[in-house]
């Protein structure tokens, strides 16, 4: 009980984290603050790449949509459902985190923010 507790709490803020990454990527990406955070020098190069933000964010959105009902289903049945759902979308979103990082070490701040709630998460659903 306290597992899946804890496995959803980890599981629900990464949810919570990968909706902002949409609304960054997909929704404010012209923003400067926005784009330089994820190290676009200027509004030319960001104005060039948005239509790949634009979608990368909606993939992060499908990620955090099917973590959160995989966490409900959890909770409300079926429960082997949920979890099957939960530890896909946590893994995915892990595993994107490990790919972020393999494209150099000065990511890894950012592979971190994303990764590490997921990571936990998935290995609480593991055991819960």
């Amino acid at each position: 009980m306290v597992v899946g507790i804890l496995a959803s709490v980890f599981g629900g803020s990464a949810a919570l984290l990968h909706v902002y990454i949409f609304v960054m990527e997909s929704v404010q990406w012209t923003r400067p603050t926005v784009y330089r955070r994820f190290g676009v020098p200027d509004r030319e190069t960001a104005e060039t790449i948005r239509p790949m933000a634009y979608n990368q964010g909606f993939y992060n959105l499908f990620l955090a949509i099917g973590a959160a009902i995989g966490i409900v289903l959890f909770w409300t049945g079926p429960e082997t459902a949920g979890r099957a759902l939960a530890i896909f979308c946590l893994g995915a979103m892990a595993a994107a985190a490990l790919v972020l990082l393999s494209t150099g070490v000065r990511h890894l701040r950012a592979a971190a923010t994303q990764g590490v709630l997921p990571l936990i998460g998935l290995a609480l659903f593991l055991f819960a």
